[in-house]
């Protein structure tokens, strides 16, 4: 696997490249839908490609473990096969799930124990025993098995934990140099920097991920419920240690505005759930601002979602008619809306890469943002 830097704003730390994998290229800055359980939800697979363009998707180690399981995962030859995806997929550790199961699971040196959500069985992750799920999933980036501290933290606490994270880093590292692939096809693990809102352990752990002269890196720990100006802070801070020639990946983020910011700062790659999952509620992100379609103001609408034609719904769905859906609790409103959603994000990322290439991205991303977080 390679990445190739295009291209960098003179106005910014913003850049555009192209990351080469086994199952195509990844052009960044890039959105990663998150299809959790092997799917993105209310969205087809050739949606994915046809209409979002997404050139990449993310699956849950955690989600995919328990169900449908390893053992089939491997009969199935591995994720891209059991779905239907013929594109780069990303596998998260299960380690932000473990974060996120916090009065039932156990954290030792060894890994983490914990109870599962659907049924409370008992189980234990290592770092070695997700390097082997995300090996049988067979993703073409794996992330490294890590401890997400919480928002806020106390200094001693975001230290051990960050400590702990770099050893956990070791094992992963030395698990994948003793095991094969198994599909044909490479993985790259990206190393996750941790430290929380702490200037001097955030520094120190990009350095020691950095030293692990992997193919790309992570930004973890972020979007846990701190102030975006701290993210930013944290963001800028990292991405000026890491190498210039590998991709950054912001893990878990954001709002569009957010996306924006953090392109300008030095990041490559994003994801989140916010699209589908604001979307099945009724909230639209466009390039003039905010939507909640079942306000009664849209019952009436018969413009485009977008009247920049930002997302394949434009052309073929009136506000009026969406807001009516959501109105009648019929499916078709999510989906419609989840679609929508990702097109845009999915623009907005292509909009941004383009506006590198031309040198224009800084002023173009501080009018866009105004707009992007206008409610209308």
């Amino acid at each position: 696997m390679r990445y190739t830097l295009q291209a960098q704003d003179p106005g910014s730390k913003a850049r555009a490249g192209i990351f080469k994998t086994d199952h195509g290229e990844i052009e960044t800055p890039i959105f990663m839908p998150v299809g959790t359980v092997g799917s993105v939800k209310a969205v087809h697979q050739r949606e994915l490609k046809n209409d979002v363009q997404a050139q990449i998707i993310l699956g849950n180690t955690y989600h995919l473990y328990l169900r449908p399981g390893t053992s089939l995962m491997q009969q199935a030859g591995g994720l891209h096969h059991f779905i239907g995806w013929d594109r780069p997929i990303l596998t998260d550790s299960g380690g932000y799930q473990v974060y996120s199961l916090a009065n039932n699971r156990k954290i030792t040196e060894e890994g983490v124990a914990f109870k599962s959500h659907i049924d409370g069985s008992k189980h234990f992750f290592s770092p070695e025993k997700s390097m082997e799920i995300q090996r049988i999933i067979g993703a073409d980036i794996i992330m490294a098995f890590d401890e997400c501290p919480p928002y806020p933290s106390t200094y001693e606490y975001a230290r051990t934990s960050m400590e702990m994270t770099h050893r956990w880093l070791k094992r992963c590292v030395d698990w994948l140099d003793k095991n094969p692939e198994l599909y044909g096809h490479g993985q790259s693990i990206f190393p996750i920097v941790q430290g929380s809102t702490f200037n001097d352990l955030r520094t120190r752990s990009a350095e020691t991920i950095a030293s692990f002269d992997c193919e790309g890196y992570a930004i973890g720990g972020l979007s846990v419920g701190e102030p975006h100006e701290e993210m930013y802070a944290m963001s800028e801070l990292v991405c000026d240690v890491l190498p210039e020639d590998r991709p950054r990946y912001l893990m878990g983020v954001g709002t569009p505005a957010n996306i924006l910011e953090n392109i300008a700062l030095g990041v490559d790659m994003f994801d989140c759930v916010m699209p589908t999952r604001n979307g099945r509620n009724g909230m639209l992100f466009t390039s003039e601002g905010i939507i909640n379609i079942k306000n009664q103001k849209w019952a009436d609408d018969f413009s485009p979602v977008d009247p920049n034609g930002t997302s394949f719904v434009d052309g073929d769905y009136t506000k009026a008619y969406l807001r009516h859906l959501f109105a009648a609790n019929e499916y078709l409103g999510r989906q419609i809306a989840s679609l929508h959603n990702l097109s845009f994000y999915l623009w907005l990322v292509k909009e941004a890469r383009e506006k590198i290439k031309e040198g224009i991205f800084s002023q173009w991303k501080n009018e866009m943002v105004i707009k992007l977080q206008t409610r209308l």
